[in-house]
């Protein structure tokens, strides 16, 4: 898997020049790494297109972003540019074109070999054939993939065929990017018709964080961009801040939780055993970690702890006491346990991303997040 980075996307005919540029230069500082603009959706002439963007690219590269824009055919045509000859796309400073569209087989290979450096971008939402097309010589290493966003709402990928998709396309190891979607309220994307831009439908009305710990747990993709514009500050440094090492689920803490309870939670190093069953998440180290202190037993209030429970062995178990579970199934409520929090449903999706011998960090959620 390739260096993982954080994206924008910016709009520069449906803001303000200043505004947008300004959202750049924030976002640079908060350490993302590339920007994606759409001309799809920009209708001014080839000469207003060429100077404003050449103007947006050098702003860009200022900020540390790399560029990304979405073209199509008929984009090329009102450029005067082919699949042979990108220096409209050179002369701007693009240092990723995005095929929204294809030219045909000749010419979508044949694209790969320019000779500007320029980045070619398959829509990693759609079956292409690109193993054929490099088998056929198209060279790998000026390709890339970037999945579709979905402006309309009950429309976007399911998880099911996203991940179809992309598990198709990864072995071939090129840069594959994702949409996530702010939840500010007043944001836009390239067209009027919006109601947020992620790529999987599941997350158009999550924290921008989960989304990005999610598509980080799926593991299928290593540039994550935020789709629509403008993401506030909060939602940008909640990325910068996510660690994008190991699979991080936030918990809802009990109010009874002791210190130390509180200490295991957020232990150092949590893994999946490799011996897992179907029945819970099961982290051992705590036990070692902590097999001096006391974990005094507690009535849970619970006939059954279900799925998301965390729960930890107390000294009724003396031998496993400190040994830290997340409920993936129903199960009954026995006194050798600590109810001690909650993965709440949003978080369970990157619950259900943890395999055997995975390791993850828990994070007690703090108000407001």
């Amino acid at each position: 898997m390739k260096m993982k980075r954080l994206g924008i996307s910016v709009y520069p005919e449906r803001a303000p020049k200043e505004q947008c540029y300004e959202y750049m230069r924030l976002a640079g500082k908060y350490g993302f790494r590339r920007v994606f603009t759409c001309l799809l959706s920009v209708e001014e002439s080839k000469e207003k297109i060429i100077d404003d963007f050449t103007e947006f690219c050098r702003v860009a590269h200022e900020s540390g972003l790399t560029v990304s824009v979405d073209t199509n055919p008929d984009i090329f045509t009102k450029l005067n540019a082919t699949p042979m000859d990108l220096s409209v796309f050179a002369q701007m400073g693009v240092d990723i074109v995005r095929l929204d569209g294809h030219f045909g087989e000749f010419e979508d290979i044949e694209i790969t070999k320019n000779h500007d450096g320029i980045m070619i971008e398959y829509n990693a939402s759609s079956t292409i054939g690109l193993d054929l097309m490099i088998e056929k010589g198209a060279d790998r290493s000026n390709m890339c993939i970037c999945s579709n966003f979905y402006p309309q709402k009950n429309t976007g990928m399911g998880l099911a065929r996203y991940q179809e998709l992309n598990s198709r396309y990864q072995p071939l190891g090129l840069n594959n990017a994702t949409f996530v979607t702010s939840q500010e309220p007043h944001t836009h994307g390239p067209w009027e018709d919006y109601d947020g831009l992620p790529t999987l439908e599941i997350h158009r009305s999550l924290p921008i964080d989960l989304q990005l710990r999610h598509l980080n747990a799926l593991g299928l993709c290593n540039d994550f961009m935020i789709g629509n514009a403008f993401a506030s500050e909060k939602e940008l440094r909640a990325m910068a801040e996510t660690d994008l090492h190991k699979l991080t689920l936030k918990v809802d803490p009990e109010e009874q939780v002791s210190e130390i309870e509180r200490e295991i939670i957020t232990c150092e190093y949590h893994a999946s055993r490799d011996d897992c069953n179907e029945l819970v998440v099961r982290s051992s180290f705590p036990r070692v970690k902590y097999k001096h202190e006391s974990i005094v037993p507690r009535g849970n209030g619970k006939v059954n702890f279900t799925k998301g429970d965390v729960i930890i062995v107390n000294d009724n178990l003396k031998h496993y006491a400190g040994e830290l579970m997340i409920v993936l199934d129903q199960i009954r409520a026995d006194d050798c346990y600590n109810y001690v929090g909650r993965i709440n449903e949003g978080e369970q999706l990157i619950l259900d991303c943890i395999r055997p011998a995975n390791s993850f960090a828990l994070k007690i959620r703090q108000a407001g997040e």
